[in-house]
């Protein structure tokens, strides 16, 4: 896949998954745009110095204002991927209010605020554009969300908006897609389940391969999915 010269940002950059997205868009020749947060995130991304990679500071994605602003001031955008996140485990009867708002924030908010920002960018550069955003399992598989019901929910609500958006902008030129995990093969998750089967956990630069096709020039036709990438699990 060759994304040369295109202006592609990702969202959650910095993170697990973020980073094998943004090599891989690297290797493929983009030109990436990371909004980041917390410092400490940014000064130990590996690829903070490459030539080809920008990072923006102080980047609240939860607020519209500072979106819209973002991503004014970045060259014609060819894509969109948001990968930045949340996640709450724990009983539904356990969980403070505190927790509900937190997740839709941190998952739905920024995802709908990026969505609607990388929209219009792409409707300034007339040539149409790629969202790809981030579901995950419980949000198909209700069932596999026991013990995490706010998020399950909440990524489900993701879901539900980039197929509904993907409809709505498809005559545009604008392909709007998902991908929904399992479990990762990442150090939070091995450190997390260190019992667990990690063969079976699809490792992030399979993820990253699927999130970068739907991103692509090559994706002429898929839109409105929400890809399951489970790996073995």
């Amino acid at each position: 896949m060759d994304f040369s010269g295109r202006h592609v940002v990702v969202t959650g950059g910095t993170g697990a998954l973020g980073g094998g997205v943004v090599a891989a868009l690297v290797e493929a020749g983009a030109i990436c745009h990371i909004p980041y947060l917390r410092e400490a995130a940014a000064e130990s991304f590996p690829l903070r110095d490459h030539a080809r990679v920008a990072l923006y500071g102080n980047a609240d994605l939860t607020d519209a204002e500072a979106v819209e602003q973002l991503y004014d001031q970045l060259p014609p955008l060819w894509a969109s991927i948001h990968l930045a996140g949340g996640f709450a485990f724990g009983p539904l009867r356990d969980l403070d209010e505190a927790v509900l708002h937190h997740q839709i924030h941190t998952n739905l908010v920024t995802c709908a605020l990026c969505c609607q920002a990388a929209l219009r960018a792409f409707a300034r550069g007339r040539n149409g554009g790629r969202i790809v955003n981030v579901a995950a399992r419980p949000a198909l598989e209700w069932r596999t969300g026991s013990g995490m019901a706010i998020y399950a929910a909440v990524k489900a609500a993701v879901a539900a908006l980039t197929v509904a958006l993907a409809e709505e902008v498809a005559k545009e030129g604008v392909l709007v897609n998902a991908v929904a995990p399992s479990i990762m093969d990442t150090p939070a998750n091995r450190q997390d389940m260190p019992k667990a089967d990690l063969s079976a956990w699809p490792k992030v630069e399979e993820v990253a391969a699927t999130i970068l096709f739907l991103a692509s020039p090559d994706n002429r036709v898929t839109r409105g999915a929400v890809v399951p990438v489970y790996g073995k699990a």
